[in-house]
């Protein structure tokens, strides 16, 4: 096998294949003994059937296994010696292996662009400070005082208000014909929090304890299912009884019950740990990403056009699950697919740059992204998700996510290399907000 390269650009590769005659001949016969040692026919013994007869009578799949198989040695072959590694999927360009004839074929892929790091060691890094406040370690600890609150149904007869919990039967009705689906029975709903729709919530706050009653309720033109989009249905309501969560004493007692804490202040300490480390990593995250844009600012090269692609697809994803967790849809924003792709190009090609400089400074700090390691997320995902670790990698494996998810986590730990050359220094933190520190 003899092979010259084209660069087609400085991102794509095509690679041109010229097979002798003997290797096209040598194919040909490997692909034949095996099937010889699985095939059987009727008149010969397993395994004694004539090279002849099963080139003639499995022509069509012998020919085409052949081919195939001998275009993937060449593929591993040629990647390994060119020392690229292709970022896009390798088209094929040929025909099929024709017996006792030379056979020609074409590979192009894209590749990595070749471009010269910039001198990062020694660079001048600003990172925040990690500061907590009294006031937000008292948030977290009244946030762990409401999920641990006792529901007491209240004897007032009146409408709930914002804040409290109404249980209540509900069903839609559209020309006095109930509507599949839209119906329910002792439902809590906490009102204010915006569990449903508005109009919905102020004919609910007009319901006492034992009453029912009807209003019309309107559905948002760019509701998510579009059958009701823009529908306005009579809604059914009857309140059985009202709701309010009493918080417990903030003592001990309460500190023990909340994660077996010794006392309260042991579990403001333990709310403060986790704040200053959640803090610092997002203090340090935030230093790392200042650090890195000031870099790219200073390399230009080219991006491979099957990067950009498939980072707009997933940002794509990104939006359309964004959306519909509020209820939406990609078409209720109006827009061609073209559009919304116009509109995360930018997006994706920064993040396609981003990734091209980290697998770049990966390989000159000879940082490498283990098996294990990628095992060690897939793990951490499954435990998120509540999910058998096997089935979460599976389903990477068959989606193609394996790459990506590798990819991550080499950009991560590239970046991390080169952070560590920088100089840092920490400064006073501006008015900065982290949800969920507990």
């Amino acid at each position: 096998m003899e092979y010259t390269v084209e660069d087609l650009s400085p991102v794509k590769k095509k690679v041109s294949v010229t097979v002798p005659v003997e290797e096209v001949n040598a194919s040909l016969s490997a692909t034949i003994a095996m099937y010889r040692t699985s095939v059987d026919l009727k008149g010969f013994r397993k395994g004694k059937v004539p090279s002849s007869v099963i080139e003639s009578r499995f022509r069509k799949e012998v020919y085409s296994e052949a081919t195939q198989d001998l275009v993937n040695v060449h593929i591993n072959e040629i990647i390994g010696e060119l020392n690229v590694n292709p970022v896009s999927r390798i088209d094929f360009d040929g025909g099929e292996l024709v017996r006792d004839e030379a056979f020609s074929y074409a590979l192009s892929f894209e590749v990595l662009p070749e471009f010269e790091l910039p001198n990062y060691e020694g660079m001048d890094v600003e990172q925040e400070q990690v500061v907590v406040k009294d006031d937000e370690v008292d948030e977290v600890i009244n946030r762990i005082r409401g999920n641990m609150a006792e529901i007491i149904t209240l004897a007032e007869n009146r409408p709930a208000k914002d804040g409290e919990i109404a249980v209540i039967d509900f069903a839609a009705y559209e020309n006095g014909e109930p509507i599949e689906g839209i119906a329910a029975q002792n439902f809590q709903m906490t009102l204010g929090e915006k569990q449903a729709l508005e109009d919905f919530e102020n004919l609910v706050k007009t319901v006492a304890p034992g009453e029912e009653k009807e209003g019309e309720v309107t559905f948002p033109a760019d509701f998510i299912n579009t059958e009701f989009a823009g529908k306005t249905v009579t809604m059914k309501v009857t309140v059985h009884s009202i709701q309010e969560r009493r918080l417990p004493e903030l003592d001990d007692e309460m500190a023990r019950k909340a994660g077996g804490f010794d006392s309260v202040e042991k579990m403001r300490e333990a709310v403060v740990q986790s704040y200053k480390k959640s803090r610092g990593d997002l203090c340090k995250s935030q230093a790392q990403t200042s650090m890195l844009e000031r870099l790219l600012k200073t390399v230009d090269y080219p991006l491979p056009e099957s990067m950009v692609e498939m980072y707009m697809d997933n940002l794509l994803m990104e939006k359309k699950n964004r959306l519909e967790r509020q209820g939406k849809s990609l078409e209720s924003l109006g827009k061609s697919m073209e559009e919304l792709r116009d509109e995360v190009r930018p997006e994706a090609e920064k993040i396609a740059k981003t990734q091209i400089f980290l697998v770049a400074a990966a390989r000159k700090e000879g940082v490498e992204v283990t098996e294990q390691e990628v095992d060690m997320q897939l793990h951490q995902l499954a435990m998120q998700t509540g999910q058998d670790f096997r089935s979460v990698k599976e389903y990477y494996a068959q989606n193609n996510l394996l790459f990506g998810l590798r990819d991550r986590l080499l950009a991560d730990k590239a970046m991390d290399a080169v952070f560590q050359k920088a100089n840092v220094t920490e400064v006073p933190p501006k008015d900065l907000k982290l949800d969920g520190a507990e």
